[in-house]
């Protein structure tokens, strides 16, 4: 018996990376792994059905993603799986630019697809379940949600504002969200990785200077990996997290604590 047997969870991003592993995860315990994706479905869909799981992908352009858009994400899962169990928020993108130089439209971009959509997503997902999701369910059920933050939802960061304005956003919607819904049955909480080896930040672990200026701020002294941001996600969107709600967990090797 997997821990989410029998439940649906609904990764963003789920293409590659660390998304993937969140969604694999998942369907390791037994959940109906949806991956919403703007991206090409095939790696991850090739993944979870050599595990057995069951796979459904949703392609969606987080950039032009509006309060309608998803509504209609909810209703193909809905209608393609049956319920949703759990949806984490993890599509998101980096621009790089001195603040001064920063254009109107990597800002707006940004925004847009790591704090708007997320927070359209939450809100559909959360509107399914209170207007019907939640009386279809077993009275132990609970709707988790989770999304992923960053170290720099504590920090500045450098040349990064609208990344650093977005994630210090995710934080501060992942409280909000947790205010207004804990009572309705809805855990928010939120992941916060710090520096993980993925493509992403490959050229950054092949600079051999900025490289082991990163290790020597860690104290766990390596980088992580996408499945140590899965195990963090499994465990928030389990039972055994119920009574945890607003919560923004680091998962950064002791980086904020350095």
């Amino acid at each position: 018996m997997g821990k989410f047997d029998n439940q649906v969870a609904v990764v963003t991003g789920a293409s590659r990376g660390i998304g993937q592993a969140i969604l694999l995860a998942f369907a390791r315990e037994g959940a109906h792994a949806v991956s919403v994706d703007i991206g090409d479905h095939g790696d991850t869909a090739a993944k979870v059905t050599a595990l057995g799981g069951r796979f459904t992908g949703i392609q969606a352009d987080f950039g032009k993603l509006t309060q309608a858009g998803a509504a209609d994400i909810v209703a193909q899962i809905v209608s393609t799986a049956g319920r949703v169990d759990v949806l984490v928020n993890n599509a998101g993108i980096i621009k790089r630019a001195p603040a001064v130089d920063f254009s109107e439209d990597d800002w707006n971009t940004v925004i847009q697809i790591n704090l708007t959509a997320p927070f359209f997503l939450c809100q559909a997902f959360a509107k399914w379940w209170l207007t019907g999701g939640r009386e279809a369910s077993p009275a132990d059920t609970r709707l988790k949600i989770v999304n992923i933050a960053s170290m720099l939802s504590f920090q500045g960061g450098i040349l990064v504002p609208s990344y650093t304005a977005s994630k210090s956003g995710i934080a501060g919607i992942t409280r909000a969200l947790a205010c207004e819904w804990a009572k309705e049955r809805i855990n928010v909480n939120a992941v916060a990785p710090g520096y993980i080896a993925t493509e992403n930040t490959r050229p950054i672990r092949e600079d051999e200077k900025r490289n082991q200026t990163i290790l020597d701020r860690i104290p766990e002294g390596r980088w992580g990996t996408p499945d140590d941001i899965a195990g963090s996600c499994l465990f928030l969107a389990s039972k055994d997290a119920a009574y945890l709600n607003g919560t923004v967990m680091n998962v950064d090797g002791g980086w904020l604590s350095r």
